[in-house]
């Protein structure tokens, strides 16, 4: 059964940073692209970053430059770093994947930038 737990969600204060991890199992965790999305109060669901299993990285126009994505293929996880956080970052985050032509995603963890 393919499962994601993420982590690491706060309240921090603009300029600030977060990691946020998000531990998979349940499948060959290596071999597929992971990403991050969020959705902010009353906006829809925003792609944030993603990367692929040969470490290439993508991101949103909103983050590129301050968030940085990245996996470790023994722990079975990815990152979401978070630098220089403002309050539009304020949201709900999901790590997923898709695997076998299915999404799936981890359990909310919010982000929170407020002084």
């Amino acid at each position: 059964e393919v499962q994601l737990q993420a982590y690491g969600g706060g309240l921090v204060q603009p300029g600030g940073s977060l990691r946020l991890s998000c531990a998979a199992s349940g499948f060959t965790f290596s071999s597929y692209a992971m990403s991050w999305v969020r959705q902010a109060p009353g906006k829809e669901l925003e792609f944030v970053a993603n990367i692929t299993s040969g470490h290439i990285t993508n991101y949103a126009d909103s983050v590129q430059g301050r968030f940085t994505i990245s996996r470790d293929n023994v722990r079975n996880t990815v990152y979401l770093q978070m630098n220089d956080l403002k309050p539009e970052d304020t949201a709900v985050y999901y790590c997923k994947t898709v695997y076998k032509s299915r999404d799936y995603w981890g359990q909310e963890t919010q982000v929170t930038v407020s002084s």
